[in-house]
């Protein structure tokens, strides 16, 4: 496989698919079953507060900045309009790596393709990929992802919780090195996720979470999300550097029911399951559930919790991918402190740590906990909100995950 890629790749390149920094994907073929995931985030409907500011994005253009995990040399990349409310029109879209802030560097930009014309309509409820085109990704790349738009629908998909700034500027500036008029807001809109297809060995981890895993506590624009981490570890490691981090976390989200987004339950098929080339799935899940629960309901929320780690698992499992557990991380003090809701942290830890389920216990709890306070998250770890980890705590959470999990059987 990783030869007919290779060859495909040398192909595109010998009918000058690379001309000026361009890339043409009409005729780039689909590869099948060897793509793999390298960025990607978990979509909800965006909340009201959190929609694109003036001028918005219809006829207007759209420049947003991801970070891929692992390398690759042909790519496609995903659009959504699964939460709208009308047919969205997309007019163009440019890749680029980015330059800093809202600038890229000219010389790699590529004109994306879908079924060979630069424009898409994707329909209510869908979502499109790009043709898979020729690029010379190299791993850890912060990427620039340049969208003009026609008309958008009222409702629209995105991640509220991009923790990197995006910029808007009116009408079609796709080509632009530049854009020092933009108005910036600091959430992704449309954009779903980006796979590779370069080597036969590449496999991906998915980061199933909420608030913590999605970046809480982390710097805007630094890229240090505590998935971020780990995916630095993994490339830093002689052996690892072909996994690949997805991060499928979402800002107040729950395992159980909609809160903020789709219950990680009811988005488990399209965020890890359906994913490209995953191998190896870490659920950090379960403290919007517990902190939520009202104290006559503790008991059931510990069975329900319980049982819904049970359940992915097994989906999982039948998908073979690896499951391992991350215990529920100290609260003591912050606004869902109780003395009931602690005693269900510490049901639900229980059960991660001896049920046998998963294939792997990752013990956050011990690992961030204050040893002389262990309802609590040690000082250095604590954004000061005494729930979600500080940058520090987010480096923590990644160095605690041996690596030796995502080592080859």
């Amino acid at each position: 496989m990783h030869r007919r890629i290779v060859a495909m790749v040398a192909a595109l390149l010998a009918v000058g698919v690379f001309m000026e920094g361009r890339c043409a994907s009409k005729g780039a073929p689909e590869v099948a079953d060897s793509w793999v995931g390298t960025w990607s985030t978990a979509l909800q409907l965006v909340e009201p507060h959190n929609m694109p500011p003036e001028p918005g994005l219809s006829s207007n253009t759209l420049r947003q900045v991801v970070k891929v995990s692992v390398g690759g040399n042909l790519l496609r990349l995903h659009l959504s309009n699964e939460y709208g409310n009308a047919p969205l029109q997309v007019s163009a879209v440019r890749l680029a790596r980015s330059d800093g802030m809202d600038a890229i560097d000219t010389g790699t930009a590529c004109a994306l393709t879908f079924g060979g014309e630069e424009s898409v309509r994707i329909g209510i409820g869908s979502f499109v990929t790009s043709d898979p085109f020729a690029y010379d990704l190299e791993p850890g790349t912060e990427l620039a992802i340049t969208l003009c738009f026609g008309e958008v629908p009222s409702d629209l998909t995105g991640h509220p919780g991009s923790r990197t700034t995006s910029y808007i500027v009116s009408g079609n500036a796709v080509e632009a090195p530049e854009m020092p008029e933009s108005i910036r807001t600091d959430h992704w809109y449309v954009i779903s996720g980006m796979d590779v297809a370069n080597r036969p060995d590449a496999s991906a981890v998915v980061t199933l979470g909420d608030s913590i895993t999605d970046g809480r506590g982390s710097g805007t624009n630094r890229q240090n999300r505590w998935p971020d981490c780990l995916a630095a570890r993994l490339r830093a490691d002689g052996h690892l550097g072909h996994v690949a981090v997805l991060n499928k976390g979402i800002g107040g989200n729950c395992v159980l029911k909609p809160c903020l987004g789709p219950s990680a339950l009811d988005r488990f098929a399209r965020d890890v399951l359906n994913e490209a080339g995953v191998r190896w799935l870490i659920i950090l899940h379960g403290v919007n559930d517990i902190g939520g629960s009202r104290d006559e309901n503790a008991e059931a929320v510990v069975r329900q919790l319980t049982e819904a780690y049970a359940a992915m698992i097994e989906q999982a499992h039948d998908k073979g991918i690896k499951v391992f557990g991350a215990t529920i991380l100290p609260f003591g003090g912050s606004f869902y402190d109780s003395p009931v809701h602690e005693e269900v942290r510490q049901s639900v830890n229980h059960w991660i740590r001896t049920s046998g389920r998963f294939d792997a216990v990752i013990d956050l709890d011990k690992a961030l906990g204050d040893p002389d306070m262990p309802t609590r998250l040690r000082a250095e770890a604590d954004t000061g909100d005494h729930l979600h980890p500080s940058e520090t705590g987010h480096q923590m959470i990644a160095d605690a995950i041996d690596l030796s999990l995502f080592r080859e059987d």
